[in-house]
């Protein structure tokens, strides 16, 4: 997973996983969802980041409980 932060488009962007972007769902005005060719999120969009986010929000990111649970061999 990556986070980054265009100054000049104001915009951030979550990059949750690699894969080609097949389609857009809007959540909200200024808020977008890719999505691959399965509608599985490939990562989030959001415009006037500086409006919606304060300089602090924009400037820390918190890890917590990274490590997922397995998942059973049903579901896979």
């Amino acid at each position: 997973m990556r986070i980054e932060y265009d100054r000049e488009a104001d915009a951030l962007y979550i990059h949750l996983r690699q894969a080609p972007v097949e389609d857009n769902i809007d959540i909200e005005d200024g808020v977008t969802v890719d999505v691959d060719a399965e509608k599985h999120i490939v990562g989030i969009e959001i415009l006037d980041a500086s409006t919606r986010l304060s300089p602090e929000e924009l400037s820390q990111v918190s890890v917590e409980n990274l490590i997922p649970a397995p998942v059973p061999e049903s579901s896979r």
